[in-house]
């Protein structure tokens, strides 16, 4: 992966750096925590302008996250309470109170979503279903994205040949939050199983 992305920025330069951002929004397995740091550091060999760096990498963070955005306003608050109800265990009262919480934090979580590892990108379907003004999940979007870009294109440019530090350590807040979905997914699993029988014995009496 590493070859690819240096033989795209040899090629397109900072520009380069943008289009692999953006393909990470849609393509998770492309992190930018590999894809940023390594940009900074090709900035600090002379290779990129660091500004254009920045600007190019927080351009195609956006991009990304329109397409999902998108992706979410076609999918719909209809086809979304559908696709629900064929779910096991997931009622319609959830996605309820998952657009009645996003409603009220929409904003913040745009926002800081951006800069939490899986969520950088997930967080822009739902903000598509609920249709937040488009002027406002690009505000947003664009300025969580500059903060987590600059923070990795910096550590990048200041580490040198040692960048690849950055994903090791961003790794291991990968894993916690992978970790902790996990662990929700599971108590939520175990609530609705808990449910579902005292449901049945409740039925048999």
């Amino acid at each position: 992966m590493t070859e690819w992305l240096v033989g795209l920025m040899e090629s397109l330069g900072a520009p380069g750096a943008g289009l692999a951002i953006a393909l990470e929004n849609l393509f998770p397995p492309l992190p930018s925590e590999v894809i940023l740091p390594l940009s900074g550091f090709t900035a600090s060999q002379g290779s990129m302008d660091l500004l254009d760096v920045l600007v190019c990498t927080t351009l195609g963070s956006v991009i990304g996250a329109l397409a999902l955005y998108w992706v979410g306003a076609m999918l719909g608050r209809e086809r979304t309470l559908a696709i629900a109800a064929k779910l096991p265990l997931v009622k319609i009262s959830d996605i309820e109170k998952t657009e009645a919480w996003f409603q009220r934090h929409g904003h913040k979580t745009v926002f800081f979503g951006r800069m939490i590892p899986i969520f950088r990108s997930l967080i822009s379907v739902p903000a598509g279903v609920e249709r937040m003004p488009l002027p406002t999940f690009t505000l947003l979007t664009t300025a969580g994205s500059l903060i987590w870009n600059t923070i990795f294109v910096m550590a990048g440019y200041l580490l040198g040949e040692k960048w690849s530090l950055v994903e090791r350590y961003v790794g291991i807040g990968t894993n916690v939050v992978i970790g902790l979905v996990v662990l929700a997914v599971a108590v939520f699993i175990g609530v609705r199983l808990t449910e579902r029988r005292k449901g049945r014995h409740a039925s048999r009496r």
